[in-house]
């Protein structure tokens, strides 16, 4: 199977493929929006970001991102935010739960979303303790509920089309009460492409992952092969290269009043040409 720019490409067995689409897509309402989303149809605008993302392999070449990984980021997110415990969180894409679960052992009351079913199947096994939920970020969650909304590790960006990002961020505004907080982690698209790896190989549990990366209009693309015992798969993977101006235009065009930009120890100034991320701290008005 084969799609277009945005979209999976893969290769290896039809059915195993189709298999792992149709159990992305168990769970959910037919017809419903993520649903066609999801669905293993040649309509589907994100076919690559779902399948990706809540694929095995995904899961497998990144397996070192989890809760140790996200514990820094967390403990200042808290500490500057002036997070309590009791407050009302939503992390935005959450993925599999790893930011979600150090905020949940912080005392906050924690809710999760991510568009990934496989993801969030996986949050609630590995977090039981935290409220997870299927949701398009893009569509509104929630109005004036959550003391802090959060959207870490570039989340955003993948749609190629930046009203998709404006939609997201909106939506975050429209969760969080009177003077909530929101934190926007995205990459530094000046540093990253700048300083990009076209080639790395890993081995990791009897899997070969090859990833190659360039950048091609001002998005930061990744080529990943998968080659393991019984065959091989390649899936594509395409993201914003994001820059402070474009940051500042989301925040301050969702309607929330922007109060610092720091780079990844959330503790420095950030800086254009040194921080590999763009953290970005907004209130809402109370």
């Amino acid at each position: 199977m084969q799609r277009n720019r945005g979209l999976l490409m893969v290769v290896g067995r039809p059915a195993g493929v189709i298999h792992q689409i149709v159990n992305l897509c168990d769970g959910l309402p037919p017809k419903s929006r993520a649903w066609k989303l999801l669905s293993p149809s040649p309509t589907s605008i994100m076919g690559w970001f779902y399948r990706w993302f809540g694929s095995p392999w995904y899961a497998m070449l990144y397996k070192h991102r989890d809760e140790e990984d996200a514990a820094g980021l967390v403990a200042s997110v808290i500490a500057k935010g002036g997070l309590r415990p009791g407050d009302k969180l939503l992390d935005l894409a959450c993925g599999r739960g790893r930011h979600a679960a150090v905020f949940a052992k912080a005392g906050l009351d924690v809710t999760g979303v991510d568009i990934s079913v496989q993801s969030i199947k996986d949050a609630k096994a590995q977090v039981p303790g935290v409220h997870f939920e299927v949701h398009d970020m893009r569509e509104p969650f929630a109005r004036d509920q959550f003391d802090a909304v959060v959207c870490l590790f570039t989340s955003l960006g993948y749609t190629g089309d930046r009203n998709d990002d404006r939609r997201a961020v909106s939506a975050a505004a429209q969760a969080l009460k009177p003077g909530g907080l929101f934190v926007l982690d995205l990459m530094n698209g000046d540093v990253v492409t700048r300083d990009l790896v076209p080639e790395e190989v890993r081995h990791i549990e009897g899997m070969r992952f090859v990833v190659n990366r360039t950048v091609e209009n001002g998005e930061v693309v990744k080529r990943i092969l998968v080659e393991h015992p019984e065959g091989e798969h390649r899936f594509e993977e395409r993201v914003h290269a994001w820059r402070l101006p474009e940051v500042e235009a989301l925040i301050e065009g969702a309607g929330l009043r922007l109060k610092e930009v720091t780079d990844s120890t959330c503790a420095n100034t950030f800086h254009p040409e040194h921080s590999n991320r763009i953290v970005a701290w907004a209130r809402k008005q109370a």
